[in-house]
């Protein structure tokens, strides 16, 4: 059994308020304030990152080389862009992708792995697959996951599926049919694929929970609103269940 905390990350105060066990000790890092404390008995260290993959970074990166997480997850909202998804429902990212790194030519996007230079001739293949014998395991823990019941959606579920990430949100139809063709993704959120590249990098494990609180179209900085405080506890409530994968 090892006491290195876990890393929890959340973007927003209405994500990560749901999430903290007890009382906590304050740390504060290069301006950044880290909470340690514990959450489903497990050490953790829990920091809100603010929105955007640069503050994402910033904060994985120090808690692995600062606080020295064995692991890190993110909890928190997204917008939906599989139609057959509902604001509630609860996507975690087998597979996460930055949709707005590559190259622009021809008045389209050619996305690549960050890092790679977007040119012809290199490779394009681009995204951080969750690990196999975490995806198994995580079903297992999510059996009989409860989620909160919402207004447009009596009876929410979880579901294993591609995330895309990047530095804007989503207040669009035309957009959202993009993404979800393009990528086959599930869920667009601001932080997440920045997180899962420090971890890969790091050789640290990884997690990403997202729960729907709107559905990335035209409307959907009136759902965010709206739908905040139900997604970010449907989002904790999976959480705390998957921070068993690292006990």
């Amino acid at each position: 059994m090892t006491n290195k905390p876990v890393g929890i990350i959340s973007a927003i105060p209405e994500e990560i308020k749901y999430l903290l066990d007890g009382q906590a000790e304050e740390v504060i890092v290069g301006n950044i304030t880290f909470y340690r404390g514990k959450i489903e008995g497990e050490q953790a260290v829990f920091v809100e990152t603010g929105i955007g993959k640069v503050n994402a970074a910033i904060v994985s990166t120090l808690l692995v080389s600062h606080f020295d997480c064995r692991a890190l997850m993110f909890s928190g909202v997204a917008g939906g862009l599989d139609p057959k998804l509902n604001v509630g429902d609860v996507v975690i990212g087998e597979r996460l992708v930055q949709h707005d790194y590559g190259k622009i030519q021809e008045e389209a996007l050619q996305t690549f792995q960050p890092g790679a230079f977007p040119l012809p001739g290199v490779d394009s293949t681009h995204g951080f697959n969750m690990s196999e014998e975490l995806k198994a395991r995580s079903h297992k823990l999510l059996d009989e996951v409860i989620l909160e019941s919402l207004p447009n959606n009596e009876t929410p579920s979880h579901h294993f599926g591609a995330i895309v990430t990047g530095d804007a949100f989503i207040n669009c139809e035309v957009t959202r049919v993009r993404l979800h063709k393009d990528f086959k993704a599930m869920a667009v959120e601001m932080e997440g694929a920045a997180i899962v590249q420090v971890a890969e990098q790091m050789n640290r494990p990884w997690v990403v929970v997202r729960c729907l609180s709107d559905l990335a179209g035209s409307e959907s900085h009136m759902d965010f609103d709206t739908f905040l405080a139900a997604a970010s506890i449907n989002a904790a409530r999976v959480t705390r269940k998957l921070v068993h994968l690292f006990g």
